[in-house]
């Protein structure tokens, strides 16, 4: 019962983001570096894939953020570039773990051609061989992950381990994850993760593996809606 109270909450803070911010985007139309915040947690959704038990609307199927680490400088813009990949269509499935998994999914399904390289180290392999190989299914990626709507909310604190981000990040997955407890919005039988050949995406319904088994803070909720109902926190446009 906490779980769906918090599910249902979850959401609720999720549309108030939403309509704070003009709805969710698309990673194509956001190319800008003014656009996007320094740093954030980021909410994809799926085309197809609604919510079936806490409401209305689509269901959130990846959390992420970025520079967790003391020693990481990374941007959220940075961040969700390499998941959206280059505008040419391609894109480097190694520096995304959201790409690569997608990917894989693709290819299983039948709707990008098998590539036996996808996944693997590239040390050894010629970069432009890699590159003919794999093209045609980072370019479907790209489409794929394209068309994915998703929202940002700003929580510009620094990486180390009491990061807001972090709590954010973990406590949502783990919320969201229908991992080894009772399925609550699961995924619709067309979802691609059932293609996924990771066990922890087929059964968490999200595109993500790590904190996926693991149980929430409900706390984090008002971490969540303090970063949201923040001025000028939340529209991800630097003034």
């Amino acid at each position: 019962m906490t779980r769906f109270t918090d599910l249902v909450r979850f959401y609720a803070l999720l549309d108030n983001l939403k309509g704070r911010v003009g709805g969710a985007r698309l990673l194509g139309e956001v190319g800008k570096s003014r656009d996007w915040p320094a740093r954030g947690v980021y909410f994809f959704y799926e085309p197809g894939e609604e919510r079936r038990d806490s409401g209305r609307g689509q269901r959130v199927v990846r959390v992420g953020t970025h520079a967790l680490t003391e020693a990481s400088r990374s941007s959220l813009r940075q961040r969700l570039s390499q998941h959206r990949g280059l505008m040419s269509g391609g894109g480097n499935h190694r520096s995304s773990i959201f790409r690569l998994l997608i990917g894989q999914a693709l290819v299983g399904r039948g709707a990008a051609p098998p590539c036996a390289s996808w996944g693997m180290k590239a040390a050894r392999a010629p970069r432009t061989a890699l590159a003919q190989a794999e093209g045609a299914v980072e370019q479907a990626v790209t489409r794929y992950i394209g068309a994915m709507p998703f929202v940002w909310v700003r929580v510009d604190d620094e990486p180390g381990p009491s990061s807001v981000r972090r709590a954010i990040e973990r406590n949502s997955i783990a919320l969201l994850s229908n991992h080894d407890r009772l399925s609550l919005d699961p995924p619709s039988p067309e979802w691609l993760g059932h293609s996924s050949d990771r066990l922890l995406v087929r059964h968490s319904g999200l595109w993500n593996q790590r904190h996926v088994d693991e149980a929430h803070d409900p706390a984090f909720l008002e971490a969540l809606e303090r970063a949201i109902e923040r001025p000028g926190e939340t529209d991800g446009r630097i003034p």
